[in-house]
This record gives C-alpha cells, sequence and structure tokens, in this order.
C-alpha cells in the first residue's frame, strides 16, 4: 500500500514520513523491535522542494522503496536563478560568488546550453548532500567546514525543455535518472553560461507513471480519511 503526497515546503522528507505514522499508526501492526508502525518515503525532496512524495505504509510496501526509488524516472518543473552560486546550490545557502559586469545571456544561447545537458552524463553531487563519506554524510562535513571532493555519478537526462526565461530567473521542465539532483543541474547550467546559477525553487510532478496530479495534500491526510488515498501500483 502507497500513499502519493504532495509533499509541502519547509519540512523535509522525513517530516512526511513522521506525519504520516501518526496518522495510521494505529491501524498498522508495530514492527517487531522497533515498537513502530513501518512507514517509508522514495525519493527525498529537499525542505525547500515540493511535489510528488511516494509514501510506503507496511511492511511489504517499505520493503519496495529502494526498487522505486533507485530504478524510476523522476520528473521535475525548477525554477533557476542565474547569476550567482551559492554554497548549498540551492535558495536555502549562503550566496559565495555573483556575476559581475556580465551580460546576461539571450534566450538562443540558454536554449543551445540546455541541450548540452540531454542524454547520459557523469554529474557531481552537491557537497550539501546525504551521500556518505566514509561513513558520513557529506552535508555533516560540509558544515563544520571541510573540504570536499565528491566523485562524479553517471546520471540520464532524458529530456530537458526551457519554459519560460527572463533573466535571471529561468524555467525548466526535466525528466531524469534516480540519482540526479537538479540542485547540481542549475549549478551547472549557470557555469555553462558563464555566470552561476542557483536552484531557487523545484517541483516534483512524476514519479514513473505516479503523478502529482493524483496525491493528496499533506494537510488533508487524516485518520478517518486515509484509506481513501491508498493506491496499489505494479510493486505491491
Amino acid at each position: 500500500m502507497f500513499l502519493l503526497i504532495d509533499k509541502p515546503k519547509g519540512i523535509t522528507s522525513h517530516d512526511v514520513v513522521d506525519r504520516v505514522r501518526k496518522i495510521v499508526r494505529d491501524n498498522l501492526p508495530l514492527h517487531k523491535g522497533f515498537g513502530e508502525a513501518k512507514v517509508g518515503h522514495a525519493g527525498t525532496l529537499d525542505p525547500n522542494a515540493t511535489g510528488l512524495l511516494i509514501v510506503g505504509v507496511g511492511r511489504d510496501a517499505t520493503k519496495k522503496l529502494g526498487v522505486i526509488s533507485k530504478g524510476t524516472m523522476k520528473t521535475y518543473q525548477a525554477e533557476i536563478f542565474l547569476g550567482a552560486e551559492t554554497d548549498t546550490d540551492d535558495a536555502e545557502g549562503v550566496v559565495i560568488s555573483k556575476a559581475k559586469g556580465f551580460l546576461p545571456p539571450s534566450e538562443k544561447e540558454v536554449r543551445n546550453t540546455l541541450r548540452l545537458f540531454s542524454g547520459r552524463q557523469e554529474q557531481i553531487p552537491p557537497e550539501y548532500s546525504a551521500i556518505k563519506i566514509k561513513g558520513r554524510k557529506a552535508y555533516e562535513l560540509a558544515r563544520k567546514g571541510v573540504r570536499l571532493s565528491l566523485r562524479p555519478r553517471k546520471i540520464t537526462i532524458y529530456s530537458i525543455e526551457l519554459v519560460s526565461y527572463n533573466y535571471p530567473i529561468l524555467k525548466i521542465n526535466c525528466k531524469v535518472s534516480s540519482g540526479t539532483y537538479i540542485r547540481a543541474l542549475g549549478r551547472d547550467i549557470g557555469r555553462k553560461l558563464g555566470c552561476g546559477a542557483y536552484l531557487k525553487n523545484l517541483r516534483r510532478t512524476k514519479i514513473g507513471e505516479c503523478k502529482v496530479g493524483d496525491s493528496v495534500k499533506l494537510d488533508s491526510l487524516n485518520k478517518s480519511n486515509w484509506k481513501d488515498f491508498l493506491v496499489f501500483s505494479k510493486y505491491r
């Protein structure tokens, strides 16, 4: 059993799981050895991001979350701010550089640059990420001022299209493989344009065949209605 949740901005994916667990726990058996109902999520969304989060409810569903997270194409709407970079590659971070005396790129230059990012490639993840380095999460080390050198990861960008462009705001839609960081994509687009960039807003609209349009707002979910929103997918 799965719940398709439209995650709001300002909370973590783990916060969503905690909320769902409190709602459903009276109807689920306790997990032996842990004393709580088994609830988990597939594909983390940053606190600043919104959109589709698949939440598994029950032991059978949570066992499938790894398959959903790692082997499924994801679709995003991204708003990128051109002309500056932050230490986290998104709007939550501290600005570390700004473009000065820079002539904004034309729409043609932007379109040509976006085409360069289509297909299979290597991407360096953000330093502020949950990737493990010798047992420690990268963001924990970055917060302590440790200089990191993360290894590139193979990703695939199946499609990337321009939605609108009015410097400094660039909006795109993209379909990507699991493991792709849209924060890093925005950063790299800015660097390719020569002005720097960071991710201002992000919304996930699809995970595989699951759509955010079929999801429920987290605040609309309660102990009386949560079963009405359960879905059974090919992962059951």
